[in-house]
């Protein structure tokens, strides 16, 4: 009698009475969720509102570790950082992929204004860029909005002098702005170069006030014309069209020390919690784990490793493994070229098929908005059941367009189905990029609300029956 008894407490629990609801609940085509997987994801989002696993190992990684250019001691530092913070998390199968990276070594930056009034700028140099002559660059100025106008203008102008690109980023929630202006960042020392200049200067990628350059990586191409290129704060930038307004020709001297080195190992580092009954398919949740060397990569992307990290952590804590494996993916060098996310991509071309679904964090950890998807239209209903558990949070469906960001785009382009998770960038790009991207700009409570999503979304994507098919190949 006191076996039957036990054996009925345990039937009749509420997790095994949940548990038994999902069987029998379970639809027949597996493209949807039953109210019991719905429940299960909702009572995962509440224990993430009230976890700061994130946010600690936020603070480990900034404060242990700090900048983590590609193909730095800091890089190196932050793979065996990952590895053992994994590790003490609880993953399985946790290891390091080799990665070769290209190694940029920033070196010393100054730019003056000579005339018509000396005054010194706040300036770094562009991620890629080469060296100025030891006395550096002295030369006029010309200003030139975008790359549009600069293709328009009469070349005579431009042989012998700095190019100042003055285009101003707007400020949106979406972040929108920074896809207009970060052409000019990319491409606007080659345009430039190929066009006589002698350097080039931009008003930063950035939407504050503050008197702290934006840095970030240009693109190249093969034959491209190679020249100095810096970015000056934005109060600098309005004093150089300022003295520029006064008609009187306008001199500047930029010094930059910065080279190439050879190339250098860097690794993606991957964990894992194993499904229950598919293991071999697998969700990626992403973030990339370099970061740019003047601050310590607060929001990008050490934001992204310490969401996609914790939320996978509670997904392998949870009462009910999901039916697949969740895999987190730290990947290497995404701010200079997608090193990592390529080598994953070509690495794992054979099991490809297994990758049922994917993720990435990074935007940094601000109030989560928006979710779009990009899968077939028959599992849309299975997405829009997903967001359903995320409104509680403030986040509505926003369509069928998502991108899977940088590296996890990588995936998309292969036909894995993703989903992109919208945060408000209307602070983002005051930080992004500078010494300013530090821990204490980082709020506790988004941090959970990040994870909280994410821990949802990535259990039930694994969850689902039927899974999600493929999506449309290519970008």
């Amino acid at each position: 009698m006191r076996y039957f008894v036990i054996l009925l407490a345990v039937l009749t629990s509420p997790y095994a009475l949940a548990t038994q609801a999902r069987a029998a609940e379970s639809p027949a085509s597996g493209l949807t969720f039953t109210a019991a997987q719905l429940e299960e994801a909702a009572a995962l989002r509440e224990l993430a509102l009230r976890d700061d696993t994130g946010y600690e190992l936020l603070r480990s990684l900034t404060s242990r570790v700090g900048p983590r250019l590609a193909g730095t001691p800091g890089d190196a530092a932050a793979v065996a950082w990952a590895q053992a913070q994994l590790r003490a998390l609880g993953f399985q199968n946790v290891h390091a992929e080799p990665v070769r990276v290209p190694r940029w070594q920033r070196g010393e930056c100054r730019v003056e204004l000579l005339s018509p009034w000396p005054q010194t700028c706040a300036a770094v140099a562009l991620g890629g860029s080469v060296a100025t002559p030891d006395s550096g660059v002295e030369a006029e100025v010309i200003p030139v909005t975008n790359l549009d106008e600069l293709a328009r203008m009469d070349s005579t102008r431009i042989p012998g002098r700095i190019v100042f690109f003055t285009g101003r980023m707007d400020r949106s929630a979406d972040g929108s702005g920074y896809g207009r202006a970060v052409t000019v960042r990319g491409r606007a020392a080659a345009e430039a170069g190929r066009r006589g200049a002698l350097a080039v200067a931009i008003r930063s990628v950035g939407t504050d006030r503050n008197r702290l350059a934006h840095t970030g990586a240009m693109r190249n191409k093969p034959g491209d014309t190679r020249i100095p290129a810096v970015a000056i704060s934005n109060p600098d930038a309005d004093l150089l069209e300022d003295q520029l307004a006064s008609g009187q020709p306008v001199r500047m001297r930029i010094r930059n020390t910065s080279m190439w080195a050879d190339s250098a190992w860097s690794a993606n580092v991957i964990g894992e919690f194993p499904g229950r009954e598919r293991p071999r398919e697998i969700v990626v949740l992403g973030a990339h784990l370099d970061s740019w060397d003047l601050g310590t990569g607060a929001h990008d992307d050490g934001a992204g490793v310490a969401i996609m990290s914790a939320a996978a952590r509670l997904i392998g804590r949870a009462p009910l493994r999901p039916r697949r494996t969740v895999r987190v993916v730290l990947f290497a060098n995404e701010e200079f070229g997608l090193s990592g996310a390529r080598a994953y991509a070509r690495d794992h071309a054979a099991e490809v098929e297994r990758h049922v679904f994917g993720m990435e964090s990074d935007l940094g950890a601000f109030a989560p908005l928006g979710l779009r998807s990009r899968v077939p239209a028959d599992r849309l209903s299975a997405i829009r059941a997903m967001q359903g558990v995320l409104t509680p949070l403030g986040v509505q469906y926003r369509g069928n367009d998502a991108s899977g960001d940088a590296d996890v785009g990588q995936l998309a382009a292969l036909g894995i189905p993703v989903c992109d998770l919208d945060t408000d960038a209307s602070e983002y790009f005051d930080l992004h990029h500078t010494a300013n991207d530090t821990f204490d700009k980082v709020d506790p409570l988004l941090v959970r609300r990040n994870v909280a999503c994410y821990a949802v979304l990535a259990w039930l994507a694994a969850d689902l029956p039927g899974g999600f098919g493929r999506g449309p190949k290519g970008r």
